[in-house]
């Protein structure tokens, strides 16, 4: 993609105000990268971190613990959201994303450097606990402003695509943290991985994150839409007041995403190796050509909303889930890797349909002094509440109630709350961002 043709714009912002080029577009999708490979790192390595900071426990014990601290990151969310929601609005969209991605890097790197509960007893889950709820802090403003940035720089015709580069780099970041998971488990041992292999995709996060950091400390240009600085008037309290009704909706909305999101590409990796019996490697490896059937098409589903609009695209993946979803857990607990495989595929198919033009449409809904608040607020308390439980809930539904196919209807009942939001949708493909 070539520099943006300010000429081109439809949206009626003022000529001058756009980044310089593709930098900084790529420098506004790459935090989600790094964002998202350390929550699917530590997803696809909760059994390992169950026995290396909760030894005490029986299995199921020690699994719903590590899957607690992965959901306790998802509690500073909403706050995340508050905070760089309030500097986005206030101090502009790049701003905020440095500073979301510097934290992010610091926490993912030190869990990789993190003594284990046989080194330093009681205190190291706590300090694991600790830096997951800074991750969550940070990532609470890096999905939302990223989406917002990219949108905000966008042309209209071409603003769906490009803002679902916010999406793409969450998937790309689960795809790339499936990946070195999968790497990682071939190239060792068990006892190996256990022991020390572990900690190798959270100290390559270094790598992704200062390339990050560079990006966006170097990259020229202005926020496409200036910071709104009025003295006594606090974002989140006209947030609140004005868009509250839409706030709902987008919560609403996000449901499905958290739940399809953290129980599809996390935690069926657990799934595939409890339930179909399938080792930890082949279902790191169908995971991960799952991620990049969804990473292709996210895009592809996006630029279909610019020619036919958002709604339809988005109720078609949410209907889709609703209608699909029990016969794809069907296969996916059939025990055979090849039938799990197009459970996985089917799901991706879905799941890209639904998310691929949702950066975009959230984007639409609010207005521009306080976007960066309320879309960040209403997005991380849905993610919050249905995201960060997920794994827990499936865990419990197959674990203790020894239900199978729990997760299967525990989405569909999420799928149809989601889609009565969509279907309140109003169409925003040439709404103006300014």
């Amino acid at each position: 993609m070539s520099s943006i043709d300010v000429a081109s714009l439809s949206d009626g912002r003022p000529v001058g105000t756009l980044p310089a080029g593709p930098r900084a577009l790529i420098a506004g999708a790459l935090g989600n990268a790094l964002e998202w490979y350390d929550f699917a790192a530590y997803g696809f390595l909760a059994a390992i971190f169950a026995r290396n900071f909760f030894p005490g426990s029986d299995a199921f014990v020690g699994l719903i613990a590590a899957f607690g601290v992965f959901a306790a990151s998802f509690v500073m969310r909403p706050v995340g959201g508050v905070v760089f929601g309030h500097i986005g609005d206030r101090y502009g969209r790049r701003r905020a994303l440095f500073i979301s991605a510097g934290m992010m890097t610091g926490s993912t790197v030190a869990i990789g450097l993190l003594p284990t509960y046989a080194t330093l007893g009681a205190a190291a889950p706590l300090l694991l606990l600790l830096l997951r709820l800074l991750q969550g802090l940070s990532i609470g403003g890096e999905y939302t402003t990223s989406a917002i940035f990219l949108a905000e720089n966008a042309p209209m015709r071409r603003r769906g695509l490009i803002a679902s580069f916010a999406g793409c780099g969450a998937s790309g970041g689960t795809l790339l943290g499936s990946a070195v998971g999968a790497l990682t488990a071939t190239a060792m041992s068990t006892d190996d991985l256990v022991a020390w292999g572990w900690r190798i995709p959270f100290l390559l996060g270094i790598l992704l994150g200062g390339f990050t950091l560079y990006l966006r400390s170097t990259s020229t240009g202005q926020d496409a839409i200036a910071p709104v600085r009025r003295p006594g008037h606090l974002p989140l309290v006209e947030a609140l007041r004005s868009d509250g009704r839409d706030m709902i909706r987008a919560a609403v909305l996000n449901l499905t995403l958290g739940v399809s999101f953290y129980m599809l590409f996390v935690y069926l990796t657990t799934y595939m190796h409890q339930v179909d019996g399938l080792t930890e490697r082949l279902s790191l490896q169908i995971n991960t050509i799952s991620m990049v059937v969804v990473l292709v098409l996210a895009p592809v589903f996006a630029a279909l909303s610019d020619r036919i609009g958002r709604k339809p695209v988005i109720v078609a993946g949410l209907a889709g889930l609703v209608l699909f979803s029990w016969p794809l857990f069907r296969l996916l607990d059939s025990g055979s890797a090849g039938y799990a495989l197009l459970g996985q595929l089917g799901f991706a198919v879905l799941t890209a349909c639904y998310a691929g033009p949702m950066p975009c449409a959230l984007v639409e809904m609010f207005r521009p002094a306080t976007r960066c608040t309320a879309l960040s607020l209403s997005y991380n308390l849905a993610l919050g509440i249905a995201g960060g439980t997920a794994p827990m809930v499936a865990v419990y539904l197959v674990d203790r109630e020894q239900y199978d196919m729990g997760p299967a209807v525990y989405l569909i009942a999420v799928a149809v709350l989601s889609l009565a939001a969509a279907l309140t949708m109003r169409e925003t493909r040439a709404v103006r961002l300014s």
